[in-house]
């Protein structure tokens, strides 16, 4: 763990669990990423099953261009709101806005620039979602200087951040940045003070091995992951999992495990199965269940005991897993001012 001053950025990105006055969501459509029309439409209703849920606890703004809005409402609730702003992609979280606030509680988004996962994913829009958001509310982009994705690291909204080097210290990403500079980047970007870093997998998955899928910060020190109760010794990202989770204890975190589902629907070896993988929504916590019975159930305990007061609703994405992600990648909350 390094330190490093946030006190001359002057935002900060507040924790997920704050308050929120709405959630942003993106519309997949893309039939150059997903070129199979029946597996498109079951990922549309997957999104819509989450955005369907998130919006009885709060409002839902669904992105995309507004020649597919009349298909899209046959599947979404009349609650949620849609913005025709274009996408190709679901992963909010990654190219969507992320927003900070400054001292005064003004709203800005500090913009990490979204390119495809170091330019595996071809697209027009989803690399312009961000900013076309800022410009629709009026807000100020803050540029951070780093190529990457939000859902490549985790925060908790008091000074701590956590990510995996192969999400950021990369050449396809950004090159020539050291990992000392990238840092720097990312905290003024968070208007955090302290990093953990850990190794990763590089070029294993489209992401290079997001942090959300594999733990998150409930509150500040206290981490929920996921890891394998049998680990493959053969098996990169359980590796890299439990390197990751002795650096969690090196750095004196309260951590707490959830264990892989043994039994699921989907066979696939590159299926995420990724409890941690949740969103916390105002008075609620949406996280995905994999039909496992017993490590759903541990899952759901979990979630309850580290979000107290709110109710956990678990819904099957296995649509979203296929594609490499969960609840968390197709969300990006905007804090409320």
């Amino acid at each position: 763990m390094t330190g490093a001053s946030s006190a001359s950025t002057g935002i900060v990105v507040p924790p997920e669990e704050h308050q929120h006055e709405l959630t942003f969501m993106q519309w997949p459509v893309s039939r150059q990423v997903y070129q199979e029309k029946e597996f498109l439409s079951i990922l549309q209703q997957a999104i819509a099953d989450i955005a369907n849920t998130i919006v009885e606890f709060e409002p839902v703004v669904m992105l995309a261009a507004k020649h597919h809005h009349k298909k899209m409402r046959l599947l979404l609730s009349s609650k949620v709101v849609l913005w025709d702003i274009p996408t190709e992609d679901l992963w909010c979280r990654d190219s969507g806005p992320l927003f900070a606030k400054r001292s005064n509680g003004k709203l800005v988004v500090s913009h990490i620039q979204f390119n495809g996962w170091g330019d595996k994913q071809i697209h027009k829009h989803d690399g312009k979602i961000a900013t076309a958001v800022a410009n629709h509310l009026g807000l100020e982009v803050i540029s951070s200087g780093l190529k990457g994705e939000p859902g490549g690291v985790e925060h908790d909204g008091h000074g701590l951040l956590m990510a995996h080097e192969s999400s950021w210290v990369n050449k396809n990403r950004n090159p020539g940045l050291t990992r000392d500079e990238i840092e720097k980047k990312l905290l003024k970007a968070y208007g955090a003070s302290q990093m953990i870093w850990s190794p990763g997998v590089w070029g294993e998955d489209i992401t290079d091995y997001h942090i959300d899928s594999l733990a998150r910060f409930t509150s500040p020190g206290r981490v929920l992951i996921n890891l394998p109760d049998q680990p493959d010794e053969h098996d990169p990202f359980h590796l890299a999992a439990l390197e990751t989770y002795d650096r969690f204890l090196a750095a004196k975190l309260d951590v707490e495990v959830i264990p892989e589902p043994t039994i699921r629907r989907v066979k696939d070896i590159d299926f995420v199965t990724s409890y941690a993988n949740y969103y916390v929504c105002n008075g609620g916590v949406i996280a995905a269940q994999f039909g496992d019975p017993e490590t759903d159930a541990i899952a759901y305990k979990a979630l309850q005991k580290h979000y107290p007061g709110r109710e956990v609703v678990m819904l099957n994405v296995d649509a979203l897993g296929e594609v490499g992600g969960g609840i968390h990648c197709a969300t990006q909350q905007m804090p409320s001012t």
